[in-house]
């Protein structure tokens, strides 16, 4: 194929893509989209999954749950939202639900509806942090300008859980902090701490891969993509890294460009250069 004509598939995939995007909630047979892409049903699967990574129904259901995602966290009831989002029933819906939401329609939509969350605000070489929990463990761990600010951001992940500060037989809390507010001081180890995550199934992927990643270590976008068995999807895993609200627990820090360069931080390149060099600085023989 020459360099002319391969730019001509390419363009007439990404356009075929775009229109699947935008038709998410509709049915899309595979004969109607290899036509617009003017190639053979068998030809356009295999060019678009070389492509993207993924199969037409794929990249449809990826869309459809973005907005399932949307309509869920815009109020909207699980049937309100399936409706919105094009699956033609429940049970289809449920059936991959879990796989992509990470959780079932109902609990993503709760918000943490009836849920605990005790906090605790600190000061810490790196300036204030907010860690909170569950009866599960960690759920939000945010560094911010100043308590109001980070109080803010835990309502806006959790808006119908009751979030308290941490009282006195919130005492593992209280520990927990204390260890990670060592660790940032280069005192002591980043402490193991159990986590309550919550994502999607992809994110939940790349969160949990995170974990392993030792300090020091150093991996780029493209290897932790290839490390979750999703080689085409380096985007979407730096978007994972993006989303990520549990800093130092969940490594996001230490997934860099291909190019060496830092890329992205939630919490300000600054931050993650410091958090690089300290471990670099803690690995170096002493």
């Amino acid at each position: 194929m020459t360099d002319l004509a391969h730019h001509s598939l390419i363009e007439r995939l990404e356009a075929v893509a775009r229109y699947i995007r935008d038709h998410a909630e509709e049915t899309l047979p595979l004969a109607q989209l290899a036509a617009r892409a003017a190639l053979s049903p068998a030809h356009f699967q295999r060019r678009f999954k070389a492509h993207f990574g993924l199969s037409p129904k794929h990249y449809q259901d990826g869309h459809r749950m973005q907005r399932l995602r949307r309509a869920l966290k815009e109020g909207e009831t699980v049937t309100e939202a399936i409706s919105t989002a094009g699956f033609s029933s429940s049970s289809r819906l449920h059936a991959g639900a879990a796989r992509s939401l990470g959780m079932t329609p109902s609990r993503y939509r709760s918000g943490g509806v009836g849920e605990r969350i005790d906090y605790v605000v600190r000061d810490t070489v790196e300036g204030p942090l907010l860690m909170a929990a569950t009866a599960h463990g960690v759920c939000f761990a945010e560094f911010g300008a100043d308590e109001a600010t980070l109080l803010n951001r835990l309502r806006d992940e959790f808006p119908r859980a009751d979030c308290q500060p941490a009282q006195a037989e919130a005492a593992a809390l209280e520990a927990w902090m204390s260890a990670l507010n060592t660790h940032l001081r280069g005192a002591g180890p980043a402490p193991q701490l159990p986590l309550d995550l919550r994502g999607t199934a992809f994110q939940l992927q790349v969160w949990r891969f995170l974990q392993s990643v030792k300090p020091g270590t150093r991996i780029t976008y493209t290897d932790l993509a290839h490390a979750i068995g999703a080689p085409r999807a380096v985007r979407a895993a730096a978007s994972a890294c993006g989303a990520n609200r549990i800093a130092i627990l969940i490594p996001c820090h230490r997934v860099l460009r291909g190019d060496g360069g830092l890329g992205g931080y939630r919490w300000g390149v600054a931050l993650k250069s410091r958090l690089l060099d300290r471990e670099a600085g803690e690995r170096a023989p002493q």
